[in-house]
């Protein structure tokens, strides 16, 4: 690490030094809200080179002493060319208005492309607020999730699912960020909607491979959102409101500042009251943001979310869970080249039950507090350095278990809480070696220890899990005592080397990455989706962190017509990725370590995605081949494992996966969108013969995901219908009508069994959350 070190002070000071250069520096904002803009590139014409604009807005270059044409486009906005002279640093914010809707294209040259296109960067995609406020979904929220499970190598566990997948990865394994703090669970009411507000979204970007070193502690793929910082000119109300859900977001200036508030809440619930239902399911959450300008060099940010979910089925069975997150943030610019920020941030995720037929109320948990600081160095228009350091603590709570009732009999225990502490020190390098050739290159330094504790489980031999061969069973290791706090401690230090390689021609360019990740936090479900009951439990003396290395090459292009073109083909390797032994009990587990066992994991697939993003009709055709399987076998010599040790398809394995998006401006009043979407059954295990026992017909189960459910598709439309309003009028709004699901497919949530009570015989149940679904929404602006 000290060679890094080194390295990086003398390329610093090599690269900044030089004679008759000059720094231009600034911020890109919207020129109607002052809203900072994410991801804007800029060009110097003469040069044929540029930037980029961090997450902050920011950007920086440095030139040759002259005169230049400087060319800013950002999708959405009307691309500016301005005059700049570079005879002195100087500091110049940009301001850029929205691209009108009647225009058919939004002008972008061929050096901007070219720039895009050369960037080393792959496996990367953007989604803005327009293309999510457009796509249709069930009951007609706009919904984050859905919308990033069209792009190619991204997929759910079906309908009624909550968390995403990417690329054959498990849904804990994606690092999902509002604002650079964690999100623990992203769905409400177990998938039917996101916990993000689709209106207070500014940018969203998902990481699928070549993850710069900046991000760590989780192994597929990272979903990075920021929440806008609100309007800073004038003060805007704007929401939604529709069949089973409605939302209000206001904006404003508050001093040499701005504010945002936004709150969302469904109401499906009152209707099952006014019908004497005594079943309900509901949420709500807020998001709230204020950012402050305290001079020309700082900023400060202070941001933060609340939600909650209720499920309750008559008061027997009450389920609530719920992400808290706040975040205060400081952007200090040391000079026109030096950019940092540094951001203090608190995650909370609560998730509870109440049996009350059982006399218990459970509550359970995880806490993390993050200190995080990050720097910019902007040396020259060839290379830049991100580097910093994060720290993050956390808490886990497995449960407080606490009686329902006086007379449940149940007694009062808290299962043992437990307690990590992870940090790490990176360095990214943005290097354009030539006109073609350009690097990404990084290394990121983890440091992970699990405090020691009294009372973590010894097992004898070590063995937290046995096989019982006369049963035919795994059952839990023997306990032979406890550890002390000092002996059960457990430490993991790892290297992380990140690098990507893009080579450009003319319209195009090759690309390679390749990235090790590793992962700290296990979610352990023997569900195919995450759960809010699932256990989230750190690594430590029983449990090895999980590692990955993915392997990525990828051929990108972009036409005369602004279509673009992309294939990708991944492979991944995953060590110590934990599976549950069968009949394995995880709710209020204190040991989970007794019921799972570490296995190999391994992806590979081939992703093609073409997108057309100007002009009236927009589309994009995604699709991806891919294979998810896990090998788990025994400890000892002669124990099975799972599946007898052989490989076998992960329950997220989506072998075929098609998504096509299309919308398409008639025109100032009506505009169209639908989706169409294709994927293969996802595995399960059917039974494969039955067996009588005390004359009844029993099951056998087959190997471990050794089948498939129904294949899944369906067919959405949405029209959106502008009224015409008086120029220059406030208040704006529009009616948004969709159906979910044309032709009603009854896709299969689930396949069950039961003995049919005539003939006694063993049969299947598809279980099908929705048929075809309407939807109604209006949204006022003012």
């Amino acid at each position: 690490m000290r060679h890094w070190g080194v390295f990086l002070l003398l390329s610093i000071a090599f690269w900044g030094h030089s004679q008759n250069r000059h720094t231009i520096s600034g911020d890109v904002l919207d020129a109607d809200t002052g809203e900072t803009l994410i991801g804007v590139t800029l060009l110097i014409s003469e040069l044929n080179t540029g930037a980029v604009t961090n997450a902050y807005g920011f950007y920086s270059l440095t030139v040759p002493e002259g005169d230049y044409s400087l060319v800013v486009q950002y999708l959405g906005y009307q691309t500016q060319t301005l005059t700049v002279s570079a005879k002195q640093n100087s500091k110049r914010n940009i301001l850029l208005s929205a691209a009108s809707e009647e225009l058919d294209e939004i002008i972008v040259t061929k050096d901007i492309e070219r720039i895009n296109i050369k960037k080393p960067e792959m496996s990367i995609n953007r989604l803005s607020a327009s293309t999510i406020q457009q796509t249709p979904v069930v009951f007609g929220e706009p919904d984050v999730l859905k919308t990033i499970q069209l792009l190619p190598g991204v997929t759910s566990a079906g309908e009624g699912s909550s968390g995403f997948n990417v690329r054959g990865g498990a849904a804990d394994q994606n690092l999902i960020l509002l604002d650079e703090a964690t999100i623990y669970n992203s769905s409400h009411l177990f998938g039917f909607f996101s916990v993000f507000n689709s209106d207070a979204i500014k940018d969203l970007r998902l990481f699928k491979g070549g993850i710069p070193a900046k991000y760590g502690g989780r192994i597929s793929s990272v979903l990075d959102i920021y929440q806008k910082e609100g309007n800073k000119e004038d003060f805007k109300l704007s929401g939604g409101i529709g069949l089973v859900s409605s939302r209000l977001l206001a904006e404003g200036p508050i001093g040499k500042g701005s504010f945002l508030v936004g709150g969302r809440g469904t109401y499906a619930h009152l209707f099952l009251k006014a019908t004497d239902n005594p079943n309900s399911a509901y949420f709500y959450d807020l998001n709230t943001k204020i950012s402050f300008p305290i001079n020309r060099n700082n900023k400060l940010f202070l941001s933060g979310y609340f939600g909650r979910d209720v499920f309750d089925v008559d008061g027997s069975f009450v389920n609530t869970y719920g992400n808290a997150v706040f975040n205060l943030r400081w952007n200090h610019l040391f000079s026109d080249r030096l950019f940092s920020n540094l951001s203090i941030i608190y995650s909370d995720y609560y998730y509870g039950l109440l049996l009350d037929f059982a006399g218990f109320d459970w509550n359970s948990g995880i806490k993390n507090t993050n200190l995080k600081y990050d720097l910019s160095y902007f040396a020259n228009e060839q290379i830049k350095f991100d580097f910093g350091l994060q720290s993050t603590y956390y808490s886990f709570n497995p449960g407080y278990i606490e009686p329902a009732r006086p007379d449940s009999g149940i007694l009062q225990e808290q299962l043992q809480e437990k307690y990590a502490l992870e940090n790490a020190l990176y360095v990214d390098v943005s290097h354009n070696l030539s006109e073609n050739l350009a690097l990404q290159y990084g290394l990121r330094l983890n440091h992970y220890t699990r405090p020691g504790q009294k009372g973590l489980n010894k097992y004898v031999d070590n063995l937290p899990t046995i096989y019982d061969s006369l049963l035919g069973v795994y059952q839990k290791g023997i306990v032979s005592g406890t550890f002390n706090s000092k002996a059960s401690s457990a430490t993991y230090t790892h290297l992380e080397p990140r690098v990507t390689i893009s080579y450009a021609f003319q319209n195009s360019a090759l690309k390679l990455s390749y990235n090790r990740l590793n992962q700290y936090l296990h979610l352990i479900s023997n569900t195919s989706s995450p759960t809010p009951l699932d256990v989230w439990a750190p690594s430590g003396p029983h449990l090895k962190p999980q590692q990955l290395d993915q392997w990525a090459i990828g051929y990108f292009s972009t036409s005369k017509n602004d279509i673009d073109f992309q294939i990708e083909s991944f492979y991944k390797n995953i060590n110590n990725r934990l599976d549950y032994v069968d009949g394995a009990d995880l709710v209020a587990n204190d040991a989970v370590e007794q019921v799972t066992l570490a296995g190999e994991g391994r992806a590979y697939g081939l992703e093609f995605l073409i997108k057309k993003s100007s002009g009236r009709f927009k589309s994009w055709l995604a699709y991806t081949w891919s294979k998810s399987e896990q090998q788990t076998k025994g400890i000892n010599l002669g124990d099975p494992g799972i599946n007898k040790g052989e490989w076998y398809a992960n329950p997220y394995d989506k072998r075929h996966d098609l998504s096509i998006n299309a919308s398409f401006i008639l025109n100032t009043k009506w505009s169209f969108n639908t989706n169409l979407i294709y994927q293969s059954g996802q595995p399960t295990t059917y039974p494969d013969g039955q067996y009588s026992f005390s004359g009844l017909r029993v099951p056998n189960y087959g190997l471990r995901n050794g089948s498939r459910l129904p294949d899944y598709h369906r067919l959405d439309i949405s029209a959106t219908l502008k009224p015409a309003n008086k120029v220059g009028a406030k208040k704006q709004s529009h009616w948004i009508f969709g159906i979910y699901n044309v032709y009603n497919r009854r896709n299969a949530a689930s396949i069950s069994f039961r003995q049919n009570k005539e003939n006694m015989r063993n049969e299947a149940v598809r279980f099908s959350i929705f048929g075809i679904v309407p939807a109604v929404t209006y949204r006022i602006d003012w």
